[in-house]
C-alpha cells in the first residue's frame, strides 16, 4: 500500500459523500487510481466547525468509554489558491493486486480470457514489463478480503491458490472460463501447474481466505487490532462494501428560553411541586394554565428541578424532542429569517378535512428545517440503522474512523418538509384489533427468521412493543414518497422521512428534504403540503393494487424460499425506495397495514371510504 506523492489533487468529491459513500475506510475508483479513503487523522484541517449540542452529546456516549470532548466538522473544502495552505484527504492506494488489461495471445482450451495478476511491486510507472520487456497497462484486481469488523485487505493469493501456505512464487493467471460472469467461471491459476482455484470456493467457503489479521490500511499501512473473524470475499465495487453508521438530528428552536419565563411567572404556585402530578393539579388554576399552556407537566417539572438546582433526568431521544417540538405550538413554531434554522406554521384544518383524512391530526408545514448528520463509524456486508428513536446502539460492532477520536465529520443540510400528526387514539384502537394482532404475529416470525441468519442483531422495536405502528406508518411513508414526488420538484430520492412512533407523545410522519448549500431548496414540499390531503388521497390509492399482485400481497414474511424476511405486501412495484430517502434501508415495510389489499383485508389503518 502506498500513498501517491507530490501535492497534486487525484481526484475531487463532494463534501456530502464524505461521510456517507466516500467516507474514512470506504474504496472508491478516482480517474488513475483505485484507493482507499484515509482516517480523520491524515484529514487536513479547513472544515468548518458545525453546532449541534442535542447530537454532541448523544454522540459521545456511543464510544466506550464515553468521550468527554467531542466536536463536529465539516470535510476540508477545496482551496483553489495554489499560494494557500494545502487542503484535502489522504488516500492510500488499495487494492495492491492488478490484473493485465490486455489477453493472452493464446488463451488455453476451455477458457475465454486469461489475464497475469500481479502485484503493486512489480510495476513501473504504472505499467507491467513482462519478460519480454513489454509495458502490459494494468487495473485494480477486483477482489480483496475483508470481515464482519470492518478490517480490509488484500488476499493472499499464493496461499489461496495452493490451498494453504507455499514458497511458490511463479507467476498467477486469471481466467474466464465461461462468458456469464459468474464467480464460478473466474478461476486463479499458477504456472506451477499444482495450484487453481475457483472464486466461487473463496465466497462459499471463507475458511479458504483464512482469518483476519485486523489490518486497517485507512489508518496507515501498519496500523491493525486484533480480530480473528473470518475472512470473507468482497468486491470491491459491490454495494456491500461500505455502510456509514450515521446519525442525524433535526435543529430545533430553543424553547428553553420560553419556558423559563413560563415558569418563572408562576413560580409562587408551583415553586414547591415533587412530581409532574402536582403540576397538573396546579394547572386549574387559571394564570397557572395561562402560563403553561403549551409545555407537557414533564416539561414544567424538569425546568422546575433544573431551578433548584438539581438533574433534568434523562435525556430524550432525538426524534422525541423533534416531535414533541413539531406538535408544540398552535400556529408558528421558530424564527421565519433568512438565516434561520427552524421555522414551521400549522396548516389550519379547514384546508385539509376530508373524509379519508380522519385518522389525521395536524399538518405541519416546515418552511425552514437544519438537519445535522454526522458519522460514528462504518460496517461491512451488513448495515446497522438506528433505531425507531433515531438512536444508534451503544457497543455495537462498528470500524473506527481514527486511532483516537476526538472529532467527527459531518454536514448540515437546509432544506424544508411537511409533518403530518395522526390521531394517538386512532392508532392504539388500530393496535388492538384482533386481526392486527394476527398480521403482526406473521411479521414478527418473518423477524425471527431473519434474526437466525444475523447473529447479535436486534430491532428495538420489535422487543418494545412498538412494532406495528412503526411498519404501518414506514409504508405509508414510502407510497406518499412516490406520490409526492410527481408533483413537487424534486425526484423521490431526493425526498426523505422520519418516523415518529413514540406511544407516550404520538405518531407522525415528516418528509423532508435539503442539501448541503447554504440556502436550501424550492419550495416543492411546502406547496405539496398546502394539498396534503389529495397528495395523500393518491398515494392510499395507488397502494391498494400494486403491480405483482397477488404475488406480493400474499407474500409471507417467513417464507425461507423468497428469503424477504423483513416484508409483507411490500416490493419494487409498490414500496419500495431510493435507500438514501429511507432510515431502514427498505426493511420493515407492509402496505397490507394502510390500506385495503388483494389479500389480508380488514387490517388496514386507512379504509377505502371517501377515495
Amino acid at each position: 500500500m502506498s500513498r501517491r506523492p507530490g501535492s497534486r489533487p487525484h481526484g475531487q468529491v463532494r463534501r456530502s459523500q464524505l461521510i456517507t459513500s466516500f467516507g474514512p475506510g470506504s474504496m472508491m475508483d478516482l480517474p488513475n487510481h483505485s484507493v482507499l479513503i484515509g482516517g480523520l487523522d491524515s484529514w487536513t484541517s479547513g472544515g468548518d466547525e458545525i453546532i449541534e449540542p442535542r447530537l454532541v452529546d448523544k454522540l459521545k456516549d456511543l464510544f466506550d468509554p464515553p468521550l468527554q470532548d467531542l466536536k463536529l466538522f465539516a470535510p476540508p473544502p477545496d482551496n483553489d489558491d495554489p499560494t494557500g495552505p494545502q487542503t484535502g484527504i489522504t488516500a492510500w492506494q488499495f487494492p495492491e493486486w492488478f490484473i493485465t488489461q490486455d489477453v493472452d495471445s493464446e488463451p488455453r482450451s476451455g477458457v475465454v480470457r486469461s489475464r497475469m495478476l500481479v502485484n503493486r511491486r512489480r510495476l513501473s510507472n504504472g505499467k507491467f514489463i513482462d519478460d519480454n520487456r513489454k509495458k502490459r497497462s494494468v487495473v485494480p484486481v477486483r477482489f480483496v478480503r475483508a470481515c464482519r469488523n470492518g478490517h480490509i485487505g488484500d488476499i493472499d493469493w499464493f496461499s489461496f491458490v495452493h490451498g494453504g501456505h507455499t514458497e511458490c512464487r511463479r507467476q498467477m493467471w486469471i481466467e474466464e472460463r465461461g462468458t456469464s460472469g459468474d464467480l464460478a467461471e473466474v478461476w486463479v491459476r499458477c504456472e506451477c501447474g499444482r495450484g487453481e482455484r475457483s472464486m466461487a470456493q473463496a465466497a462459499e467457503s471463507p475458511q479458504t481466505l483464512g482469518r483476519c489479521d485486523g489490518y486497517r490500511p485507512w489508518l496507515g499501512p501498519f496500523d491493525n487490532e486484533q480480530c480473528g473473524e473470518p475472512n470473507r470475499l468482497l468486491i470491491r465495487t459491490a454495494s456491500n462494501a461500505y455502510f456509514p453508521q450515521l446519525m442525524s438530528v433535526i435543529s430545533l428552536p430553543d424553547r428553553n428560553e420560553t419556558l423559563r419565563e413560563a415558569v418563572e411567572a408562576v413560580w409562587d404556585f408551583i415553586g414547591e411541586v415533587e412530581d409532574a402530578g402536582e403540576v397538573k393539579y396546579e394547572r386549574k388554576k387559571a394564570k397557572v394554565s395561562a402560563a403553561l399552556d403549551g409545555f407537557k407537566d414533564e416539561e414544567v417539572f424538569a425546568e422546575i428541578k433544573v431551578r433548584r438546582g438539581q438533574s433534568a433526568g434523562a435525556g430524550k431521544s432525538i426524534k422525541q424532542a423533534e416531535m414533541e417540538t413539531l406538535m408544540a405550538s398552535k400556529d408558528a413554531i421558530g424564527d421565519d429569517k433568512p438565516d434561520g434554522n427552524f421555522f414551521a406554521r400549522n396548516l389550519p384544518q379547514n384546508e385539509w378535512d376530508m373524509p379519508w383524512m380522519n385518522q389525521v391530526e395536524r399538518v405541519v408545514l416546515v418552511h425552514r428545517l437544519r438537519e445535522v448528520m454526522a458519522q460514528v463509524g462504518f460496517t461491512r456486508f451488513e448495515a446497522v440503522s438506528p433505531d425507531i428513536d433515531g438512536e444508534l446502539e451503544m457497543g455495537v460492532r462498528r470500524a473506527s474512523l481514527a486511532r483516537e477520536i476526538s472529532w467527527l465529520p459531518a454536514i448540515e443540510n437546509r432544506g424544508e418538509g411537511v409533518f403530518i400528526q395522526f390521531r394517538k387514539d386512532a392508532v392504539e384502537q388500530w393496535v388492538a384489533r384482533k386481526d392486527v394482532i394476527a398480521r403482526g404475529k406473521r411479521l414478527l416470525a418473518g423477524y425471527e427468521a431473519w434474526k437466525g441468519e444475523h447473529s447479535g442483531a436486534s430491532k428495538k422495536f420489535v422487543e418494545a412493543g412498538g412494532m406495528l405502528p412503526y411498519i404501518l406508518f414506514h409504508s405509508f411513508s414510502h407510497l406518499l414518497v412516490t406520490a409526492v414526488s410527481l408533483e413537487c420538484g424534486y425526484p423521490a430520492s431526493s425526498i426523505r422521512e422520519r418516523i415518529y412512533t413514540i406511544p407516550e407523545v404520538g405518531y407522525g410522519v415528516l418528509l423532508y428534504t435539503g442539501t448541503s448549500d447554504a440556502e436550501g431548496t424550492l419550495g416543492g414540499l411546502v406547496q405539496v403540503g398546502r394539498r396534503i390531503h389529495e397528495h395523500i388521497r393518491n398515494a392510499l390509492k395507488m397502494g391498494e393494487l400494486c403491480s405483482n399482485d397477488p404475488v406480493c400481497a400474499q407474500h409471507e414474511p417467513a417464507n425461507q424460499h423468497e428469503r424477504r424476511f423483513l416484508h409483507g405486501a411490500a416490493c419494487h412495484g409498490c414500496l419500495l425506495i431510493s435507500e438514501t430517502s429511507c432510515e431502514q434501508h427498505n426493511e420493515f415495510l407492509d402496505r397490507a397495514l394502510v390500506v385495503p389489499t388483494v389479500d389480508h383485508l380488514g387490517v388496514e389503518f386507512f379504509g377505502s371510504a371517501g377515495l
